[in-house]
């Protein structure tokens, strides 16, 4: 079970999916690289959905996993990720050749698998079905991205010099609900001075150089892993820093 889990880790911090079950509706989901949900009454109806094949590079990193974790049983999963990710730049063409033949392969199945599944779909069936399917989603994007980056080690977004404030206040607040502390701390924030705004300005720019430097650091080793799409493109200054 824990290598499964470390298994859907990785094909998750890889930006696939990797679960078998969508948790929102208990639907069965098509593939361990895809983001779409096959609704449950979609899937008992209609049977077994065609699964897309492991890119080369996925089927690689499944392999190697449990092996690297043995290796390294202490390491976090982003390091586990990264080391595999030498491993597989190390690795020889020959036999890189060989995983990209096994994909095409299966590439080449899936798509008339996929195609024969289409044929038996009534109009009615498929328009529920795609409609069903951008619902889920949208409603899951959100929550994939945000633990696919967090799998991947992203670093912590700089705070504010509000937020900063709020963090250091909240335990001494005396009012017993979290609404109640927020309230009063907002209230002595508006009442603090310049001079006493200017410490957590100062700490919240110290902070966004932090960001910056662990960023930068970040996006190198994305790049690195062909996941240039999560590199930014506009990057902000570490000058750029508000009082709220």
């Amino acid at each position: 079970m824990a290598v499964f889990r470390a298994m859907w880790g990785v094909l998750r911090a890889l930006g696939r999916s990797g679960a078998e079950m969508c948790a929102g509706c208990g639907g069965r989901m098509p593939s361990p690289l895809s983001l779409v949900c096959i609704p449950k009454w979609f899937s008992s109806n209609l049977g077994n959905y065609p699964k897309k094949p492991m890119s080369s590079y996925l089927r690689f990193s499944t392999e190697q996993l449990p092996r690297f974790k043995a290796k390294h049983p202490d390491a976090k999963l982003s390091d586990l990720i990264r080391k595999i990710a030498a491993a597989w730049r190390e690795l020889p063409d020959a036999e890189k050749k060989v995983y990209e033949a096994d994909f095409k392969a299966e590439w080449k199945a899936y798509k008339e698998a996929m195609s024969k599944f289409k044929d038996q779909l009534t109009p009615s069936q498929l328009v529920s079905f795609e409609k069903e399917v951008r619902q889920k989603r949208m409603k899951k994007q959100a929550l994939v991205k945000k633990k696919e980056l967090m799998l991947l080690g992203k670093p912590k977004r700089p705070r504010s010099a509000y937020n900063i404030y709020v963090s250091e206040s909240f335990q001494e607040a005396t009012d017993k609900t979290a609404q109640g502390k927020l309230k009063t701390i907002n209230e002595a924030w508006k009442n603090l001075s310049s001079d006493e705004k200017q410490a957590y300005i100062q700490l919240a720019k110290d902070d966004r150089i932090r960001y910056d430097n662990e960023m930068k650091s970040w996006e190198e080793q994305m790049a690195e892993v062909g996941r240039s799409d999560l590199i930014r493109r506009n990057v902000k200054r570490a000058g750029d820093i508000t009082e709220n």
